[in-house]
């Protein structure tokens, strides 16, 4: 399957360069807010990343100012007035939602790099993504309670499974906005950088992401993310075949070799 062709003004734009995909957020001018256009480029983008075997890390950025508004509100509000939220918000998610469930579920460490605002569901992508590194001037709003609606987008997703239920809640129902540094206390980003160094930190993580054999990444992430509604028999039984698996392919057996021919 070919990579898709980004045009400089698609909603979205991917970027392949060796095991490292990018995903760029381009409504700039929008503040990379989500509709229907960049639902549906995102979910096309995803599908061609999960299917590509030599891709091993996922970067999301954002164009221009801002990482991600949330989602488009002047979509929302029209269709709002209109008595069409059903039919247009549905389609919306639909794809938007296919999106998010793909970067969870794809073997491949998804890495947000956040800077400017990330609200709403832009916040909810932010942390969905496996890891997220932050600009120290990036910031996080919930947005949803201020509007009279609970969260989307896959924040309930990300953050619960990071935070607990009742940090969630604060969060949600009590923070109009929190910083970089806060979302690092709480464990949802894996490192703050300053704003001038995001680009070239975010890099470096994601090459380091991507040292990691195939294999090794597909069962860590599957694990982990099982592993807190998984019964313990079950998730040994995975762990056992998820491990023997991985020990059956050239990667291991050649780190292992390595690893014994030390100190003969």
């Amino acid at each position: 399957m070919p990579a898709p062709v980004s045009k400089p003004d698609d909603p979205a734009l991917l970027k392949v360069d060796g095991p490292i995909a990018t995903i760029t957020l381009n409504r700039p001018t929008a503040y990379n807010s989500i509709n229907l256009a960049i639902a549906q480029k995102l979910e096309q983008l995803a599908a061609y990343i999960e299917g590509d075997d030599a891709i091993r890390v996922l970067v999301i950025e954002g164009e221009g100012r801002a990482f991600s508004a949330g989602g488009d509100l002047q979509t929302i509000g029209a269709a709002a007035e209109a008595g069409t939220v059903t039919p247009v918000v549905g389609e919306l998610l639909k794809h938007y939602h296919a999106f998010i469930e793909m970067v969870r579920r794809m073997p491949k460490i998804s890495l947000s790099s956040v800077h400017g605002s990330a609200a709403g569901a832009g916040m909810g992508l932010a942390f969905v993504t496996d890891l997220c590194i932050a600009a120290d001037d990036a910031k996080f709003t919930p947005a949803y309670a201020k509007i009279g609606v609970s969260p989307d987008g896959g924040s309930t997703v990300g953050i619960v499974g990071t935070v607990g239920s009742r940090r969630a809640l604060q969060i949600f129902l009590s923070e109009d906005n929190f910083t970089a540094q806060q979302a690092h206390e709480w464990g949802l980003v894996a490192k703050v950088v300053a704003a001038a160094e995001l680009k070239a930190a975010t890099r470096q993580l994601a090459e380091r992401l991507a040292q990691n054999p195939p294999a090794a990444i597909a069962g860590t992430k599957q694990l982990v993310y099982q592993a807190a509604t998984t019964p313990v028999k079950q998730q040994l039984d995975a762990e056992e075949h998820r491990i023997i698996m991985a020990m059956n392919t050239e990667p291991f057996r050649t780190a292992v070799k390595k690893f014994t021919s030390k100190g003969k």
